[in-house]
């Protein structure tokens, strides 16, 4: 009987129910109503939600102006802008008309708000530069469609929990950057740049619409109850509605998606051409271009290359080979460093000099700087040595090395400061002497010389 009992509870269907158990939702779970509420709750912007989200568009602001990832991430995690976002997918999930409508009436306003605040400061910044923090936040990626989407997914299941203290939404905020895009839009209407602009916003659209679309999956997944209606023509003409809203949000995205899909594919294939392809010995790729095609334009491949020029009957080769590497539509556009290329390739070597004799000017600056503040241990024993050879009635020596300043803050000098213990208190010690061979010894001028009693 209880062999029985083991080869049941090692049956395929134990397992399967194991590992159902496993992935299940259910332990946890929060009532409907319970996550109804708590997520209209952050939907709403007034308040302390309205000045969260302008105190964070300024971090977020002033961390892209000056390039820092921390204070960008700091400014992420205050955000209160994934609310509406998150509103719109569960009201599509619940059918739920009107908290559609407060949802993408918060979103509208949550968008102006941080277009309006982050336009005002970089119109005000005196750095006006394009850093990476900025250029990263223009040009959106597959990655960046796969992790709004799974961080809205996790966003979604923790919102579900009756434990919502864990780290998975400020994770999810930190993940699917919302505010730095339109950070970066701000930046592109106060310098007058409209490509930032147009690319901050498709980037935040595309992070926002799959967020959305993470929140409705769970909602269906969990089977909440979806919201009835008593008129029946009002659901009717609910449903149409948002139906037409869904589809007209969802729909282009998915495009986008999959157009985004086809370029990522495409660079990696024609990175992985020019690596394998225009691999020569004397012969080098300086830079590298590609262009994914749209309408009638082919996908093209611009090279720049350096060294030891090649045939054309080699270049006719390599664009035998795209078709190989399933290119075959691509155009290859092969440019040779010659003559009428040395004035550039002169200047480029020129600027590196000058950044590397920056650069090191820079370092020796830190070094000189460094050692005023610098007496290691190797310099006073070696100092205690000889002041033991030199002069007598002396037992110890304790050396150190600082800056004095004045009253308002400003460096004055490097001192040294000695304090010397003598054998013999009673006998004196040739403070004089002493202090002029430290002078010259530690080669600082300002040397202060103490004796114990």
């Amino acid at each position: 009987m209880e062999q029985k009992k083991i080869r049941e509870r090692r049956s395929p269907a134990h397992w399967l129910d194991d590992l159902r158990g496993r992935f299940s939702l259910e332990d946890d779970k929060a009532q409907r109503d319970e996550v109804v509420a708590s997520i209209s709750k952050g939907v709403e912007f007034r308040g302390v939600n309205l000045w969260v989200l302008i105190f964070a568009t300024m971090i977020a602001s002033l961390g892209l102006n000056v390039n820092s990832a921390a204070v960008i991430i700091g400014a992420m995690l205050i955000s209160p802008i994934m609310g509406p976002i998150m509103g719109v997918g569960l009201a599509l999930g619940i059918n739920d008309f009107d908290l559609l409508k407060k949802s993408l009436r918060n979103l509208s306003l949550m968008f102006i708000v941080a277009i309006v605040t982050s336009t005002c400061y970089f119109f005000v910044s005196p750095l006006s530069s394009n850093s990476s923090e900025l250029l990263a936040r223009t040009v959106p990626t597959t990655y960046d469609v796969l992790i709004a989407l799974f961080g809205g997914l996790a966003g979604m299941v923790a919102q579900t929990r009756t434990d919502r203290t864990s780290t998975v939404i400020p994770g999810v905020a930190i993940a699917t950057a919302l505010i730095p895009p339109l950070c970066t839009a701000g930046f592109g209407l106060a310098t007058g740049q409209l490509r930032f602009f147009i690319g901050a916003f498709y980037l935040f659209f595309i992070n926002s619409v799959f967020i959305a679309l993470a929140t409705y999956l769970v909602v269906r997944f969990l089977k909440y109850e979806k919201k009835v209606f008593i008129d029946k023509v009002r659901e009717r003409n609910v449903k149409r509605l948002m139906m037409v809203i869904t589809l007209a949000t969802f729909i282009p995205s998915v495009f986008v998606g999959l157009r985004m899909i086809r370029v990522s594919v495409f660079e990696a294939v024609a990175d992985k051409y020019v690596a394998q392809v225009f691999d020569y010995p004397s012969t080098r790729v300086l830079e590298s271009r590609r262009s994914y095609g749209r309408g009638d334009r082919p996908s093209r491949i611009e090279l720049l290359l350096v060294g030891e020029p090649l045939d054309e009957a080699v270049i006719d080769n390599a664009r035998a080979q795209l078709e190989h590497y399933g290119l075959e539509k691509t155009e290859l556009v092969v440019r040779q460093v010659g003559k009428s290329d040395e004035l550039d390739v002169a200047s480029l070597q020129q600027s590196y000099t000058e950044l590397l004799t920056e650069k090191n000017r820079r370092i020796a600056e830190m070094e000189a700087q460094l050692e005023r503040y610098r007496m290691t241990n190797v310099e006073v024993d070696d100092i205690s040595r000889e002041v033991g050879t030199l002069m007598t009635n002396i037992a110890a020596v304790s050396l150190s090395k600082g800056v004095t300043f004045d009253v308002d803050g400003a460096p004055r000098d490097t001192t040294v400061v000695c304090v010397v213990t003598p054998e013999d208190p009673e006998l004196p010690v040739d403070a004089a002497t002493l202090e002029r061979w430290l002078k010259i010894r530690t080669k600082v001028a300002n040397v202060e010389l103490f004796i114990k009693p």
